[in-house]
């Protein structure tokens, strides 16, 4: 089992930045943000918030970012998106299933 967490900006305003914002709507609206085990904040301006501490740990550039620990504490950063999803979040979903049967058949050939 998984542990994963967010790491989203804030700004100076104290507003999470478009791309965080954007993100965490979608997983919400996909029911997928119950799958997130905490939230931690990178804040604009604030070297020594948890968030920036991560992003510095893991040298990481962007937000929103994911860490995925796994059961053995090995952590795997996901800065995009579409790859948590894909890999983490709906990993039976995205695989392509194959039609039962031979995908060609030789003998309806001629």
């Amino acid at each position: 089992m998984a542990f994963i967490t967010m790491v989203k900006k804030l700004g100076r305003d104290g507003q999470p930045c478009a791309k965080c914002r954007d993100v965490e709507a979608r997983m919400r609206r996909e029911g997928l943000f119950e799958q997130i085990d905490r939230v931690v904040v990178a804040q604009e301006g604030d070297l020594d918030s948890e968030g920036m501490r991560l992003a510095q740990i893991y040298q990481v550039e962007r937000a929103p970012f994911f860490l995925v620990a796994d059961s053995n504490g090995d952590v795997q950063i996901y800065t995009v998106y579409f790859k948590l999803l894909r890999e983490v979040l709906r990993p039976a979903e995205t695989k392509r299933s194959i039609p039962p049967g031979p995908l060609f058949n030789p003998s309806l050939v001629n």
